[in-house]
C-alpha cells in the first residue's frame, strides 16, 4: 500500500509512526534532528492525514501489514523504527513479525488491562468529540498557552509550550480521521498487544513518568512481553516525549537505534 509520506536528511533509513488520529507532522518537534543524523522517512498512516482509509477492517493488525506493504514497496525492510502510542505498538508488533530493525516505542499502547481499558476510552471518547465540536474556534484557541493547555494536557506534560503550528496540525487530523473512532473501540477492548523473546533489533521501550494516557504502570507489562527490551524514562514527559523532551527523545531515538548504549531504568 502507498501511503503519504515525507523524506528529510540523508544517511541510514530511519521511519516514524505517529499514533491515534495524528499524522507525519507530530514528529515536528523531532524531525530536523533526527534528519541530521539519518534519512527519515515519516509516514501518515491509513484513515489519517493525508492517506486514505483502509477498506474493511481497520486494526492494529490490519496496519501492521499495511505498513509493512509500505516498506516492501519503498525498499525498506528491515529499516529500524520509531512509533509513539498507537504507532509504538505497532512498531512493536512489526519487530514481533521480524519485519524491522531496531525499534524504539515511546509510550505504546497495548498493554491496559481491567478498569484501565475503560480508563483509556473514556478519556479519549469524549475528548475528540469536543474537539470535532471545537472545529470553528480551534484556531483561535491553539494560538493561545490556555487553549493549548485545555485542549492537549492528555498528551503533553506542558501543553501550553507547544508551537502552535504543531498543536493546530493534531487536533485537525483528529477530528478528520476517518478510522479514528474504530480504531479507539479496538485499541480499548481488542486483545492486547502479544510479545516475544526474539527480535530481529534491540528494542527500547520509552515511557512519560507523568502519561496520562497509557499509565506508566504499563511499562512493565510491556517490559515482561519483550524481555529483551530496554525500558527508558523520560522523567519530565507527558504521553508524547518527542513534543515533551525534544531533544531527549532525539538523542534517544538515535542512540537506540544506532545501537550504542545510553542510561535507561
Amino acid at each position: 500500500m502507498e501511503m503519504n509520506h515525507i523524506r528529510r536528511g540523508d544517511g541510514e533509513p530511519l521511519l516514524l509512526v505517529h499514533g491515534l488520529g495524528g499524522s507525519w507532522r507530530t514528529w515536528t518537534p523531532v524531525l530536523d534532528g533526527l534528519a541530521a543524523e539519518r534519512e527519515v522517512t515519516a509516514v501518515d498512516l491509513p484513515g489519517h492525514g493525508e492517506t486514505p482509509p483502509l477498506s474493511g477492517e481497520v486494526s492494529v493488525d490490519t496496519l501492521a501489514d499495511a505498513v509493512a506493504s509500505f516498506l516492501t514497496a519503498n525498499d525498506l525492510e528491515g529499516v529500524d523504527v520509531v512509533g509513539n502510542s498507537m504507532g509504538g505498538r505497532l512498531v512493536l508488533e512489526l519487530a514481533r513479525r521480524g519485519d524491522v530493525g531496531a525499534t524504539v516505542a515511546l509510550d505504546p499502547g497495548g498493554f491496559w488491562t481491567g478498569w484501565e481499558r475503560y480508563f483509556f476510552y473514556a478519556t479519549l471518547a469524549p475528548s475528540i468529540r469536543l474537539v470535532r465540536g471545537l472545529r470553528p474556534v480551534m484556531d483561535r484557541l491553539v494560538d493561545s498557552a490556555a487553549g493549548r493547555t485545555l485542549l492537549l494536557a492528555q498528551l503533553s506534560a506542558r501543553p501550553w509550550d507547544l508551537p502552535a503550528d504543531v498543536a493546530r496540525e493534531e487536533m485537525r487530523t483528529f477530528a478528520d480521521s476517518p478510522s479514528f473512532d474504530e480504531l479507539l473501540r479496538r485499541l480499548a477492548f481488542g486483545p492486547g498487544q502479544p510479545g516475544t523473546e526474539s527480535t530481529p533489533g534491540p528494542v527500547v521501550i520509552g515511557w512519560g513518568r507523568k502519561d496520562r494516557v497509557t499509565l506508566p504502570r504499563q511499562a512493565k507489562r510491556a517490559a515482561n512481553r519483550f524481555p529483551n527490551a530496554r525500558v527508558y524514562w523520560f522523567e519530565d514527559s507527558g504521553h508524547y516525549p518527542h513534543w515533551d523532551a525534544p531533544e531527549e527523545a532525539t538523542r534517544v531515538i538515535l542512540a537506540a537505534t544506532a545501537r550504542e548504549t545510553f542510561d535507561g531504568s
